[in-house]
């Protein structure tokens, strides 16, 4: 047993994903309670390159052609003998598309408790804690990680980017790849968004519109003020279904995590699969006619007024700060 954090490392197409950064920084949290290293597991092929900005103390980079891109079945592989090898305190993944795939698999694969949804993480006196969302977000559940070695997934939320990130290069020790051969799962495309659009999790400026913005045509309103900003505009579910706005701009439990300085909400009303895509976000205002939206509950600040009589006030008032 090793008192060590390992965290995956996810990348996609020659770039780490931020989630993987914001791992990192939990990592670190952990490994200040249990004594041990940040450690994290890099699985590609010819992608020593990535591991330049990780704020971890050790990258162990199991480097296999069937690694190239990622399948659930080769990683979870290639995870379960390194896990296996060292028996690690804690193994940290996203709470992504990629964490998913995994975790549960290896979870009953390796015999080892997975605590899911975590967003938050501690070390007190030894003690390493995590606080995990259920409910869909209307409950928060607080305990100590089992041991001796405990799965993980982790949300975006509560660490930064910045804060998984080092100018410092981490040692590297290559680990080789074992029983990679006659997979059963296998890549044959990227589907990108669409031509055009863009990708609203790296904006660090949003304005989101929900079903009280009535009709598609009202969308020029929000966009008014998202040019006045420098925004983008993106939708809750009830926007996206309605097919005034492309799945790409979708925020949420079925869309997007977003973690922008700023994000604007605008009639809508703050269902829980909604908030749990927008956690990360450094401040959250809200507008919205019913006062008791639970929208209000996470906004730092907010206003009941009609947003057809507010937005466009506020797109004028920003114009004329900017000269026009």
């Amino acid at each position: 047993m090793s008192a060590d954090i390992y965290v995956l490392i996810e990348h996609m197409q020659g770039k780490v994903n931020d989630i993987s950064y914001i791992m990192l920084a939990a990592g670190r949290v952990l490994a200040g309670g249990s004594g041990g290293q940040v450690v994290g597991m890099l699985l590609g092929h010819d992608v020593e390159g990535l591991t330049a900005n990780l704020a971890a103390d050790k990258v162990l980079l199991v480097d296999h052609p069937a690694l190239a891109e990622f399948t659930p079945e080769a990683y979870q592989k290639a995870m379960a003998a390194l896990i296996e090898q060292s028996a690690p305190r804690a193994v940290l993944m996203g709470e992504t598309s990629i964490g998913a795939d995994i975790a549960g698999g290896l979870s009953a694969l390796l015999g080892l408790p997975l605590v899911s949804l975590c967003r938050h993480v501690g070390a007190e006196g030894g003690r390493l804690t995590f606080t995990s969302q259920i409910c869909g977000g209307k409950i928060l559940a607080e305990g100590e990680l089992p041991g001796p070695t405990c799965l993980l997934t982790i949300m975006p939320g509560d660490y930064k980017v910045e804060q998984g990130q080092s100018s410092i290069q981490p040692a590297i020790e290559k680990v080789p790849a074992l029983d990679l051969e006659d997979l059963h799962v296998s890549l044959k495309e990227y589907i990108e968004p669409t031509a055009g659009d863009v990708d609203i999790a790296r904006e660090s400026v949003l304005v989101a519109v929900g079903r009280g913005i009535q009709q598609e045509m009202n969308i020029e309103i929000p966009q008014e003020l998202a040019d006045a900003l420098g925004a983008v505009v993106c939708a809750s579910r009830p926007v996206v279904d309605q097919g005034w706005m492309d799945t790409s701009r979708l925020v949420g439990k079925s869309g997007k995590h977003v973690s922008p300085k700023v994000y604007l909400a605008i009639g809508i009303s703050g269902a829980p699969e909604h908030v749990e895509g927008i956690g990360g976000s450094d401040l959250i205002l809200a507008i919205n006619t019913d006062p008791k939206a639970p929208i209000f509950d996470i906004a730092k600040y907010g206003t009941s007024t009609d947003l057809f009589d507010i937005v466009p006030v506020l797109t004028e008032k920003i114009k004329a700060a900017k000269g026009g």
